[in-house]
């Protein structure tokens, strides 16, 4: 049962209901800033890695596709035409194949793009597999591997 009390003017109001006072307000802003704090870093790695998929899997496409392109014209030399089909599956990175001087070898390399917010990663490949990334201010690179995590882990 709800319970009214006259004020003046004839007006009712309902007795004992309160709002939320200013200390309780601020304590749950305080918490939400703080798992705000912490998961929104948390999800931007999160994007950044799936970036990062993106393009290692498009590095391998454009390898097998200059690996079948070599094993139709006996050369690596155009293998930036084959990349560029390749290219086309991933928007953060761009990709580069610069053959070598004698068209037996080549290097794909895939840069990350500063208007996806991946600027500073680099990952490369050659003909002969060797995997090798680099990355900004707080992200380790690995000269061995693709590096998808900050820490520098290959996986």
């Amino acid at each position: 049962m709800i319970a009214y009390r006259a004020r003046r003017g004839g007006q009712q109001t309902l007795a004992g209901v309160r709002g939320f006072t200013m200390l309780e307000v601020m304590i749950v802003v305080a918490i939400v800033g703080i798992l705000a704090a912490i998961a929104l870093p948390n999800y931007a790695d999160y994007i950044k890695r799936g970036k990062i998929m993106e393009a290692t899997t498009a590095l391998s496409d454009a390898r097998q596709r200059s690996e079948q392109q070599f094993l139709d014209t006996r050369t690596y030399a155009n293998c930036d035409v084959v990349t560029q089909d390749a290219a086309k599956q991933v928007a953060a990175f761009t990709l580069l194949c610069v053959p070598a001087n004698t068209g037996d070898g080549y290097t794909i390399t895939a840069t990350g793009v500063a208007g996806e917010g991946m600027t500073g990663f680099v990952y490369t490949i050659d003909n002969k597999g060797a995997k090798s990334s680099t990355g900004p201010v707080g992200w380790a690179g690995n000269p061995n591997c693709w590096a998808v995590r900050k820490s520098g882990d290959c996986s």
